[in-house]
């Protein structure tokens, strides 16, 4: 590839996402904070300066916590975990005597998971408290929403980091994250380097998996954004009801101080019920009940403008460098944010404004005037039906999608991603996305029977193309002076999980060696 190294990142590895240096924390004093017996004959003396729940990424001093696992339990690797360097081990009753046999002190708790979020705040000496906390929920725009925050932070003096599923940043270091939300121990850790390089203020993406399975314990936000909800996750949650009542969970006085909402999504109307903290209120439509409105909207292919309207009559023009109506809502929610954190208005406006774009989200791929090619991460029914509704927009010439979706994931979604693609582009490529252990061609005809829901004349053209890399390149061998082609699901991420591998497949590059192809061939033509 021509422009391999286009999308690298430089990172640092994994094992450093923690301090350097870590004050010893006395083993006797986790277990008088968990009141926690001990599982041998020993009395937990030592310290510890580290904590974890993989035996791999043990360092020397490190408290490992075995969790009972899907198939084996963390006991079964405690040996693994005192050949590189652990000191003791938290479990449960059912890991006790595999840890015991060790020789380490082993604290044995009911429920292990249930504790890491404490166990590792105090592990690391509460790190939350000495960072400005700003965490981000809902189903879509929480990635670039922690980006505005972040830049926004920055242009009001802070030292910043992110964390998030698109990238984590501690300063001016990059890693690449395994998870949108680390699991606690990774997050305390990392909240640990952060204070320890001087950061002083954090943007976070908040999951609902984080929030169900306790990875942010131990955090505290100071201001709480929610987005909007749609479906998404319903194999992990019960249901719609289930999804957001975790997402409320987050706008509590055990998690938040106070809380923002767009109140444009009837989840966001429903949460000012529920929330119990202070709530502040946005909308980028411009309602009249919200406390902070968008007016005089511009939406064009290359940004948005708009003026921020706010209680008292404050006002401050806006003008940021992400199309559509829901960057407008992602900008007006970062906005509100910040200023609820304490960020001058005029800082918040010019910080977000120098942001030029955020990894796989509405994405232009460069190399052709002739058409617009853009990669996003959409892969939920309302993120796909709000970016094609904001590239119709945009468009003069024909809208095409190529999409796909998730297998082993929320088999729901399936056909009502093929619906509004065959309702709003005007040709649709469905595709392989990540299949994992699915049959690629059942996903697709699932979302095809969503596709043929919608009335033939008014239905987008139709393909089929299961190679991903096939399906790219017919869009844009296909495209015309004046289209948008949008390649949707994977955005920012670099590989493609087919059948318990994981092959090298960034879509960024995959369009970009498309569009250098079609500008060769017509060249020879």
């Amino acid at each position: 590839m021509s422009d391999e190294g286009r999308y690298a990142l430089a990172v640092r590895p994994p094992s450093s996402m923690r301090p350097k240096s870590s004050p010893p924390r006395p083993l006797s004093g986790l277990a008088t904070l968990l009141g926690a017996p001990s599982g041998t004959s020993r009395a937990p003396r030592g310290a510890i300066t580290g904590v974890t729940i993989d035996s791999r990424q043990v360092m020397r001093g490190d408290l490992y916590v075995a969790l009972s696992g899907n198939t084996t339990h963390g006991g079964a690797f405690a040996a693994e975990a005192l050949a590189a360097g652990a000191v003791a081990v938290l479990t449960d009753a059912a890991g006790q005597e595999q840890a015991a046999a060790t020789g380490l002190p082993v604290l044995v708790v009911p429920d292990p998971r249930a504790v890491l979020g404490e166990v590792a705040a105090w592990v690391y000496g509460r790190p939350a408290e000495s960072v400005l906390m700003l965490g981000v929920t809902g189903t879509s725009g929480k990635s670039t929403t922690t980006f505005l925050l972040e830049a926004g932070l920055k242009a009001a003096g802070h030292r910043t980091g992110l964390i998030g599923g698109v990238e984590i940043h501690v300063g001016d270091t990059r890693f690449v994250p395994k998870l949108t939300t680390p699991e606690a121990t990774d997050l305390h850790g990392l909240l640990g380097l952060m204070r320890e390089e001087g950061v002083t203020a954090a943007a976070m993406e908040v999951s609902s998996h984080a929030l169900a399975l306790g990875r942010v314990d131990g955090a505290f936000y100071d201001v709480a954004l929610f987005t909007n909800l749609s479906q998404d996750h319903l194999d992990f949650h019960r249901d719609l009801d289930d999804y957001f009542a975790t997402k409320v969970a987050l706008f509590t006085p055990e998690r938040s101080r106070c809380g923002v909402v767009n109140i444009d999504d009837p989840h966001g109307r429903e949460l000012l019920h529920r929330a119990k903290v202070p709530m502040t209120t946005f909308s980028a439509e411009g309602r009249e009940e919200a406390e902070w409105r968008a007016a005089g909207v511009r939406l064009g292919g290359d940004g948005s403008t708009f003026r921020v309207v706010g209680p008292g009559g404050v006002e401050a023009d806006v003008s940021v460098a992400l199309p559509g109506l829901f960057n407008v809502a992602n900008t007006l929610g970062a906005v509100v944010t910040l200023v609820e954190a304490g960020v001058p208005l005029p800082a918040a406006v010019a910080g977000v404004g120098t942001l030029t774009g955020v990894p796989g989200r509405m994405e232009r791929v460069p190399g052709t005037d002739e058409f617009q090619a853009i990669v996003d991460y959409s892969h939920k029914p309302g993120a796909v039906e709000s970016v094609l509704r904001s590239l119709r927009e945009v468009t003069t010439g024909r809208l095409t999608v190529v999409l796909g979706c998730g297998g082993d994931r929320d088999r729901g979604k399936r056909p009502l991603m093929g619906e509004a693609a065959a309702r709003l582009a005007d040709v649709a490529i469905l595709t392989s996305d990540n299949p994992r252990s699915e049959d690629p061609l059942a996903i697709l005809a699932a979302m095809m029977d969503g596709a043929l829901r919608v009335p033939r004349e008014r239905r987008a053209h139709m393909i089929m193309e299961p190679d991903r890399a096939a399906a790219i390149a017919l869009a844009v061998d296909r495209a015309e002076r004046g289209d948008v082609v949008v390649v949707a699901g994977k955005g920012h991420e670099q590989g493609q999980y087919v059948a318990g591998e994981v092959i090298p497949f960034d879509d960024r590059q995959v369009v970009a060696d498309a569009v250098r192809a079609r500008v060769e061939s017509r060249k020879n033509t």
